[in-house]
């Protein structure tokens, strides 16, 4: 493989600004890739690939190259960096950047580390013995999937188009896709690459959405003429696939307590051609008591940690804290107890989370169920990361009785 000094240079800025300046990786890599117009999708493709699995790797890079304390000085990127090709197998030139990768000592390290799970597969201690807690042996099958690049998958919008249309339309532009089997209107691309120029997108025929992610409006079984409200709608991907199920019949209402996510959701929606949505914002208990018993299905998606979609998101292996899961419980619990109560007699809600701890599944439902004898559990789906190849999620569909 050829490398490219500014390509890598490229590379450690990034990890630098998402390391040692604490941002985002996703808001990082964008600024840098539009940082040079000249770099082509090959280009884009390396820094952003690279970037992302040193994230994910972050901690085994640092632990055979012996800089867990180090500065991220230039000397100790460029050393970073070329751990983490001698790791995949590749060979590294003979630069004066990479003057301090030592290839025996890194060989040496690795032998030793390799049958530490949180090392090789670079978790925190605490957020592996968490899972290891909660999933006991299957944390070893998912601690490897969730390192895994993840898929783009696209939702049709069938306000609009078929998916069969969607892929042949596609196809004329020499963009392969794939049906995604348990998914009714999802495709995968069969190679990575920008979709957000393309008129299909610009004329809302398809959202960027992972499968799991768009199960979920298909397990609230929205039907055409109902009253459905999405009650943690953020930016609106799963309203927007419930308006498309419900043909733009019946009535949507989109609530979330931050109002720029509900313009975005608005935006969406007018590029999708959705025209029964309705956006609220939620200024505090007032809003939700006025909606009690008028939702035929109630959507609570809410705040979670975020561990089934790491795949994604990499960094926040390194953002999250234990702390921050123990209150998102506390946040999750009252949502439901404030929230049910909007559903009809009659009615169903979904309470969905994409994390693949049982504490913020399994466990609140039960909780839930047994104060609230009103409710009973219809059915719940989990989806595992390695044996869908989605991200993690957790749905569970509840009836209220009475």
């Amino acid at each position: 493989m050829k490398f490219h000094l500014n390509l890598i240079k490229a590379v450690n800025e990034s990890i630098y600004q998402i390391f040692a300046e604490n941002r985002y990786a996703d808001k990082v890599l964008e600024r840098v890739l539009r940082s040079n117009k000249l770099w082509g999708a090959r280009d884009r493709a390396f820094i952003a690939e690279n970037t992302y699995d040193m994230v994910r790797y972050w901690r085994l890079i640092k632990a055979v190259s012996e800089l867990e304390k180090h500065d991220l000085n230039e000397t100790n990127l460029y050393t970073l960096f070329g751990t983490w090709q001698l790791l995949k197998g590749l060979e590294i030139p003979n630069w004066e950047e990479f003057k301090n990768v030592d290839t025996k000592k890194i060989e040496r390290n690795y032998k030793v580390l390799k049958t530490q799970r949180k090392i090789i597969y670079s978790y925190p201690d605490w957020m592996d013995d968490l899972l290891y807690k909660e999933l006991g042996k299957q944390w070893n099958i998912e601690a490897e999937a969730l390192n895994l690049q993840a898929q783009v998958i696209i939702r049709t919008n069938t306000l609009k188009i078929t998916k069969q249309d969607l892929a042949t339309a596609l196809k004329e532009k020499k963009i392969e896709t794939e049906p995604v089997k348990g998914c009714k209107d999802g495709l995968f691309l069969k190679e990575r690459q920008n979709l957000f120029s393309l008129p299909e997108f610009q004329e809302g025929m398809f959202e960027v959405q992972d499968a799991s992610s768009q199960l979920v409006a298909e397990f609230l079984l929205p039907e055409p003429g109902m009253r459905v409200i999405d009650a943690c709608a953020g930016a609106g991907g799963k309203s927007l696939h419930i308006a498309a199920i419900l043909q733009n019949k019946g009535r949507l209402l989109s609530l979330d307590t931050e109002q720029w996510k509900l313009d975005e959701t608005k935006k969406r929606a007018r590029r999708a051609g959705v025209s029964n949505l309705e956006t609220r914002l939620i200024e505090g208990p007032k809003t939700i008591k006025k909606l009690f018993g008028t939702a035929d299905r109630l959507l609570l998606d809410v705040p979670c940690s975020g561990l089934g979609v790491l795949k994604r998101n990499p960094d926040a292996k390194w953002k999250l804290s234990q702390i921050f899961i123990e209150h998102i419980k506390e946040k999750q619990q009252e949502i439901l107890t404030e929230y049910c109560n909007i559903v009809k007699v009659g009615g169903k809600l979904v309470y969905a989370t994409c994390s693949i701890l049982p504490s913020e599944n399994q466990e609140q439902v039960n909780n839930f169920l047994s104060k609230n004898a009103n409710f009973t559990l219809e059915e719940e789906k989990v989806v595992l990361p390695s044996e869908s190849g989605f991200d993690g999620f957790y749905m569970a569909r509840m009836v209220r009785t009475n």
